[in-house]
């Protein structure tokens, strides 16, 4: 099926920079005209199961900086589940997630050479201004069903509020974490109910996906490069939902 193949390189490409997917499978999921009360869930499920990987992978090399984790994770989990709980309408959906892509994908055509593991000088991020990004990116998160990382990344390189394997171990917990907080907010709509076993088959695909990104990162193809192809795929999906939202 086309959609599963679709995940499955979605998985390869974000798990390659320790992000998730969530944006593109949102895409992809409405693209195919899933049922829109179940698109955030499913994409918050296949989210899980990608950084699960990831963050294992990191936490077993010691890449994590909790000083730089805590602060915007513990403040994001409580707004992710009250996003996750918000009922909104199809078409703002549909146009919350298509500036979300776009702007994403922007960022990373642009600092795409950013993702690479060259040492640098790094500063340590308040308490307060973490505390603060992680409230505004976990209420984004569970509206619109993504984890938050590709937000928080782009921010945290900003600041130089770490080198360039903690900011990906941060933004992989950080996805977990609000994921997981989304996911349960999102799963407390009663509409959802059994219709979302007819995806069983996508969180499987991921998986597999998710295993090979991890391993094609670190045998093979430098992050930055799929960073960019990242960047690129990202804003085609963008460009698909844009048409579908004037047309």
């Amino acid at each position: 099926m086309l959609l599963g193949a679709l995940f499955t390189i979605v998985a390869i490409f974000y798990s390659s920079v320790g992000f998730g997917g969530g944006s593109s499978y949102l895409a992809l999921l409405i693209l195919f005209n899933a049922p829109f009360i179940l698109i955030p869930s499913i994409a918050l499920i296949c989210n899980i199961i990608v950084v699960s990987g990831n963050s294992f992978h990191y936490l077993r090399a010691g890449y994590v900086n909790w000083r730089l984790l805590l602060p915007p994770t513990i403040a994001s989990v409580p707004f992710a589940f009250l996003g996750g709980r918000l009922e909104i309408e199809e078409q703002i959906f549909i146009i919350i997630l298509f500036v979300t892509l776009f702007i994403t994908g922007l960022r990373m055509l642009f600092s795409y050479q950013s993702y690479d593991n060259n040492p640098k000088p790094y500063k340590v991020l308040p308490l307060w201004l973490g505390a603060i990004i992680g409230s505004i990116l976990g209420f984004l998160s569970g509206i619109v069903g993504i984890g938050g990382g590709i937000f928080l990344a782009p921010i945290l390189y900003y600041f130089r509020a770490g080198s360039p394997k903690q900011i990906a171990t941060t933004a992989s917990l950080f996805i977990l974490a609000n994921s997981i907080s989304g996911l349960i907010g999102q799963l407390q709509k009663s509409e959802i109910g059994n219709a979302i076993l007819d995806y069983w088959y996508l969180p499987l695909l991921v998986l597999i996906g998710g295993q090979i990104g991890n391993f094609l990162t670190i045998k093979f193809i430098p992050a930055k490069i799929v960073a960019l192809l990242t960047a690129i795929l990202v804003l085609f999906v963008a460009l698909r939902l844009g048409i579908m939202i004037i047309s």
